[in-house]
């Protein structure tokens, strides 16, 4: 007797529930919903994938609920503990429903409100593609916080948490995860690699390829349609006059400056040789001098860069991602910046901050460019005081401790914004 039926498509969540029926030989039908519409939708009024039909008109929706069941049928009690955990181990299995359930919900959701509007499926906002960008890297170092000290997420072995991860993290790949992105996160590729070439995965993957660079915003499709209609046929017109030219020139508007603090010019403190001294000499003896004999306070400002949810922080190397995030989405203001930004204190008591000069008097141009500048706060330092000053020197030579509250905590990593 037949075991259900099964619809499942192209989408990432009916991935899994495909592959354990083929993995397990199981005798349950495979149905695209595309192919039996109206039974489709007779059974399935919402028409979600995947989604179940079995024995006596048992469904099931939810790919959660359906890839329990369907491991659940397997005789093959061996795989059947490695997938779902052991019966007896609670703690096991419970980590394996945490990791899916995560994947299944947070990861994929802000996943699909990255790339839906770089593909043109809901209305393109760069603010809302932005933060969801944010959100993806800060929930991708939870899975590498896990996967720098072991193999999988769970268990020992692979596990069904594995499975639907993997699964999940495949639209990244098809429209976020680039090469950069790749080159920047190699525990998470160690990882996916492993789980899309195991026995389970490895038929779904046969073709499978990696971006090289990641999904662009879509084009404004009104100027593409304007430019793209061909101009009616008018009679020929005179030429103008020279002066007549001319005066068009002139009055044509002025180029807008590709960021706001280009109309500020150039200034007299060269930042690209101060960056030079700072990487290619001693801080506190040679770098730090030169900084103090050549800044202009007329045309840089410095400025005291402390996170705002240090309560929030959990692991020192967690932290230290989230400073290169946030200085990776800078990248538009780099040019017109420098400072570092350090993690003092230990695990699950730790905090962020730093000093950060930027062109100009106000720091917001500087660094709104980046969606979360606001869980940041800023104050700006005058370095004729020489508490200050003192503070800038620590921060950018990392060699003394932070001073909280009345106590000291040691730097244990940082970034260099430069």
């Amino acid at each position: 007797m037949s075991q259900g039926t099964l619809y499942a498509n192209f989408r990432i969540r009916t991935v899994v529930p495909r592959a354990l029926v083929k993995t397990f030989n199981l005798d349950v039908k495979l149905v695209e919903p595309e192919k039996a519409q109206e039974q489709f939708a007779r059974d399935f009024p919402l028409k979600k994938v995947p989604a179940f039909v079995g024995p006596k008109g048992f469904k099931l929706t939810e790919s959660m609920a359906i890839n329990f069941y369907l491991i659940s049928l397997s005789d093959d009690e061996k795989l059947k503990a490695q997938l779902l955990g052991p019966e007896n181990d609670i703690k096991a299995r419970a980590e394996i429903i945490r990791w899916e359930s995560f994947a299944n919900s947070d990861f994929i959701s802000q996943i699909i409100r990255a790339f839906g509007p770089l593909r043109g499926d809901v209305p393109y906002n760069k603010k809302k593609v932005d933060a969801a960008l944010v959100k993806i890297e800060e929930m991708v170092t939870i899975f590498e916080a896990r996967l720098r000290n072991y193999t999988y997420l769970a268990t020992e072995s692979i596990s069904l948490a594995d499975l639907v991860c993997a699964a999940i993290f495949t639209r990244g790949f098809n429209y976020l995860f680039g090469k950069q992105w790749r080159d920047e996160h190699p525990i998470i590729m160690r990882w996916f690699n492993t789980i899309i070439a195991s026995p389970i995965l490895k038929d779904e993957y046969v073709d499978f390829k990696f971006i090289d660079v990641p999904l662009a915003p879509p084009q404004n499709k009104k100027k593409e349609k304007k430019a793209a209609e061909p101009k009616p046929a008018t009679a020929k017109k005179e030429k103008k006059p020279d002066t007549e030219a001319e005066a068009d020139v002139e009055a044509a508007p002025a180029k807008k400056p590709k960021h706001p603090l280009e109309l500020l010019g150039k200034s007299t403190f060269i930042l690209d040789e101060w960056k030079r001294q700072y990487s290619n000499e001693d801080t506190r003896p040679v770098a730090l001098p030169w900084f103090w004999e050549h800044y202009n306070p007329e045309e840089y400002s410095l400025w005291k860069v402390d996170y705002k949810y240090n309560d929030e922080l959990t692991l020192t190397f967690m932290s230290n991602n989230l400073v290169g995030g946030f200085f990776n989405r800078l990248s538009a203001s780099t040019k017109y910046m420098f400072g570092c930004l350090v993690v003092y204190g230990e695990n699950n008591n730790n905090g962020i901050t730093g000093a950060i000069m930027v062109r100009g008097q106000d720091n917001v141009p500087a660094f709104n460019v980046a969606p979360d500048w606001e869980s940041y706060s800023y104050s700006k330092l005058d370095p004729t005081k020489e508490e200050d000053k003192e503070f800038i020197n620590n921060m950018w030579a990392w060699d003394k401790p932070v001073v909280v509250n009345g106590e000291s905590k040691e730097i244990v990593d940082g970034k260099v914004l430069k």
